[in-house]
Order: structure tokens, then C-alpha cells, then sequence
């Protein structure tokens, strides 16, 4: 069995061909052509968790690279409007197609179909893939602090702000607190240790009192009940994004509208 750490970098290895790819296939210039029709701005996402009661970042994620499948059959189709109907604050879509069975069909599908701002998920280490996000519908993108060095990380979340694109910026530890700027719209802590995959929401107490006050700040993983998500929101969390809980059940949208029914009640 291949270690957690090497599924990482493995991963971010793909990830490139991946990209270089694409580029071949259609050059970054018409990418940019097309993105000068669009309107730039989009929904915000940091806007809608710090107005939102729950503050979910409900995800759509068929596979993970240490669990397998969750759900192979998911469609985007029948779970992203039963989120929204649910109450989600915004949308995670994970759209890395070889290990978690993702596409970025799946954001463009999603689109018309909600109202709430839809986050790109991937593993972003090109300005190629900002773009790609943009044409798609997203509103915002994911960057990993532990696979990017701080100054592509400034860069690309320039170049997002740039064509109307927020960043939640993916910490994990101490040591990755300087990649947070003026400039970050969202800062993330993933409890699940990306060398380790251990989880475990203590990550995001730890580093809470360590976050700088004016950065919208979203915990992410291992998030199974809303006794966690009000002692988050004690320690200054507005987001929380959470996918396995809802995916891994028959019905994500009902599972998802029983946790923020009990999530609103305990908050009273």
C-alpha cells in the first residue's frame, strides 16, 4: 500500500502532466480570450459564510484516495439543489478526476443549478487552472499551502482576484501561517494530516488562537456533528467544510437538512 505522504506528492506529480496536457491540448491564450466575455465577479463566498447561520460548505466528493468510493453513482444533478433546499451556506465540488472522481463538468453542471457559491476543489499549482474554474462557474478555488512555495501561492491568488475568483487558502500547520496576507479571503485548517491522513478537529483549536482576526477562517474535515460545529464557531470559525458526513448516506441533501436543523436549535 502506497504512504499517505507519497499519495500526496503523487498526486501533485499527476496533477502537472495532468495540466501540461490540457495547455496542449487548448492553449492557455484562448483560455484568457474567453474569460474577457465573462463577467468578472462572482458570488462571494467569504460574503456568504460570515452572513450565514450555519456557515456549511456542503462537498461533492464521489472517491477519496485513502477511503475509495463513497458513492460512485453520485450525481451532481440530484445532490447539489437538495443542499442548497437543506441550507448550505456554499458548494465544494471536487473536481480531480483520478483519485476522488471528480471532472470540471461537474462545476458547470452545478451552476445553473444553485443560487450559493460554488468552490473549485483540486490541487491548484498552475494559473491555468484558475481560469479553468472561472469558465466553469466556480467562485472561488482551493489553495494548498503544502504543495505550493508562499510567493506561486501570492501569485496565483493575485492572478484569481484578478478575474473575479476568491481563495480559500489550506493550512495544516504552524509553520504554513505566513502564506496567510491582507490578501487571503478565507483561511482553511485541514485536520487531516496530508502526511498522515490522521483527522482529527483538535488541529483546528490548536491553530485557532494562532489565525490573525481579519481572515474569514473555515475548518475542514473531519466535521460529524454540530456539537463540533458550535464549539468551532466558539473558537472563531464561520465555515466548515464537510462532505463525507452527507456523501457517504443514502440521501446527502436530508442528511445535511437533519444536521443544520439540530446545528440552528443548539445554536438558539
Amino acid at each position: 500500500m502506497m504512504k499517505a505522504n507519497d499519495i500526496l506528492s503523487t498526486i501533485v506529480e499527476n496533477k502537472r502532466f495532468e495540466v501540461d496536457f490540457q495547455k496542449r491540448s487548448i492553449p492557455q491564450e484562448d483560455l484568457q480570450d474567453r474569460i474577457a466575455t465573462q463577467r468578472c465577479g462572482g458570488i462571494s463566498m467569504r460574503k456568504a459564510l460570515a452572513e450565514s447561520t450555519c456557515g456549511i460548505i456542503a462537498e461533492f466528493k464521489r472517491r477519496s484516495p485513502s477511503k475509495g468510493w463513497i458513492k460512485q453513482d453520485a450525481r451532481i444533478e440530484d445532490i447539489i439543489p437538495a443542499y442548497e433546499k437543506a441550507g448550505a451556506a456554499a458548494i465544494s465540488i471536487l473536481t480531480d478526476e483520478k483519485f476522488f472522481g471528480g471532472t470540471l463538468m461537474d462545476v458547470r453542471t452545478a451552476r445553473p443549478l444553485t443560487g450559493i457559491p460554488i468552490l473549485r476543489k483540486d490541487f491548484i499549482i498552475d494559473e491555468y487552472q484558475l481560469y479553468q474554474a472561472k469558465i466553469v462557474g466556480a467562485d472561488a478555488v482551493l489553495l494548498i499551502a503544502a504543495v505550493l512555495e508562499k510567493e506561486k501561492c501570492e501569485e496565483l491568488t493575485e492572478k484569481a482576484h484578478r478575474i473575479g475568483l476568491e481563495v480559500l487558502l489550506e493550512i495544516h500547520s504552524e509553520s504554513e501561517l505566513a502564506y496567510i496576507t491582507p490578501e487571503t479571503d478565507m483561511a482553511g485548517v485541514n485536520n487531516r494530516n496530508l502526511g498522515s491522513f490522521y483527522t482529527t478537529v483538535d488541529n483546528s483549536f490548536r491553530l485557532a488562537e494562532l489565525l490573525p482576526a481579519n481572515v474569514l477562517l473555515v475548518s475542514e474535515s473531519g466535521i460529524d456533528s454540530p456539537d463540533t460545529v458550535r464549539q468551532l464557531r466558539h473558537h472563531g470559525f464561520r465555515g466548515f467544510l464537510i462532505g463525507e458526513t452527507w456523501m457517504k448516506t443514502a440521501n446527502p441533501g436530508e442528511t445535511l437538512s437533519t444536521f443544520i436543523h439540530s446545528l440552528n436549535n443548539s445554536l438558539l
